[in-house]
Parts: C-alpha cells; structure tokens; sequence
C-alpha cells in the first residue's frame, strides 16, 4: 500500500510531518519553539501583513436558528505596533466582524514568520459581543499557554496536497488546512487575482469544511463555507 510524507512549512522550526499510509495519519513530535528563527515582519507573497494595511470583507451566511440570510461584514487591519507571544516578537491583526450591521466579535489574531518564509499562527484573542457588550470569550487562545503550540498558517512553498496544522489548541481549536488547487484566478469586488491557491480548511471540532483563496499580494480573497461566503471588497 503506497504511502506519502507532507512536510508542513519545509523543515522549519515548529513544522510538523504529516505521514500518511493506508488511510492512517501519524504526526512527529514538533522541535522545541525558538524565537530567533521568527521575525514580525510578514512578506509572504499569498499572506503579506504590511503595517497600518486593511482590508474589507463583505459576504452573506444562513441564520441556522431562522434559515434568514444575514448579511456579513469583516474590516482588518493589521496594527502598527508589535506584540510578543511565547517569546517571539508576532504581528497583530485586529478583525471586527459585523453580522447586519451589528458587531458581534472583535479578535486579535497573533502572526509571524519563520526564517524559511513560512507565515506561523500564534493564537487569538476573542472579544464576542452582544448588544454592543462583552458576552464572551470563547475560542480564545495563545501559543506557550498549556499545551497550545503555534501552528503553520501558510508555507513558504505551498504545493498540491500539502497539509498543514494552523490551529493547534487542544480542544479549542483544531484547524487543520489542504492545498487542493494552485494557480488558481479568482475575481472579487476588489479585483481579479492570477496565481492563487486553494485551501480547504477543516475543524474536527465543529466537524466543518471552507475553502479559501489565497492570492499574491492581497492574502485571503474570498471564503466559501457552508451557507455562506465572504469575498474581499477593498484592500
């Protein structure tokens, strides 16, 4: 029975392999973390984070409460000032996600890369409102708390059937992600984009699948999920 390695961000600190044999998935124990292989600063040509830089979502999503379409807005901006987590100096990126024109969540998420140009993930703050208040918290977490570890969020290289952990926060979150196309055009409200990569995205928490597009120079141009997408309107 044929079996097949996936290196997750090359060989880089913190990259995971992926063996696959049989329908059976098997990962290494990751190498310990060390922060003078990052850096904040974010140039990876499908995920760029530049300073002060923003970007606009706009989309719709099915109410499963009411089966209503809701229309769905989500404003980024990374900020102009560093962080710090599990020692690494990391990139901020504040999103703010309206759902009829009310704001129902406002995250921090924690980004940097590794010297080999793969972009990690390290965790998210979560702020989730209703009425205008704080009513939540939940999926919140940060590399280095607990068992949390950063995961690879897009690889230097990105190849067909390349798999990678984005997520890896036992039982908070678990994403794990799929190059399923490359070379890929996509046209958005923003513009139209050559050279793309698609991604399928699984939670086996949630037990849901999206895909996404990842675009040179612009980062993630639209999101399909179940009932629902979000497609880049400005940037």
């Amino acid at each position: 029975m044929k079996c097949f390695a996936l290196f997750a961000g090359g060989l880089a600190v913190g990259a995971v392999l992926f063996v696959a044999c049989g329908g059976g998935t098997t990962k290494e124990v990751s190498p310990a973390l060390n922060p003078a292989d990052f850096q904040a600063t974010v140039d990876n040509r499908l995920y760029p984070l530049p300073a002060s830089s923003q970007q606009v979502y706009e989309g719709e999503e099915l109410d499963p409460d009411t089966g209503n379409t809701i229309k769905t807005r989500i404003e980024s901006r990374v900020l102009p000032k560093t962080d710090r987590v599990a020692g690494v100096e990391v990139t901020a990126v504040e999103d703010k996600e309206f759902k009829d024109g009310e704001l129902v969540e406002s995250t921090l998420d924690y980004f940097a890369q590794h010297r080999d140009g793969s972009v990690y993930y390290f965790g998210e703050t979560v702020d989730e409102y209703e009425g205008g208040k704080i009513v939540s918290h939940e999926g919140q977490w940060l590399a280095g708390q607990g068992k949390n570890r950063e995961g690879v969020f897009m690889p230097a290289q990105p190849t067909l059937g390349q798999v990678f952990e984005q997520e890896k926060a036992p039982g908070v979150a678990e994403d794990t992600s799929t190059i399923v196309a490359v070379d890929q055009s996509v046209t958005t409200p923003a513009g139209s984009f050559k050279g793309c990569v698609k991604t399928e995205d699984f939670s086996p928490l949630d037990k849901e699948t999206e895909f996404k597009y990842y675009c040179p120079g612009a980062g993630v141009v639209r999101e399909d999920f179940p009932g629902g997408h979000l497609d880049l309107i400005s940037y």
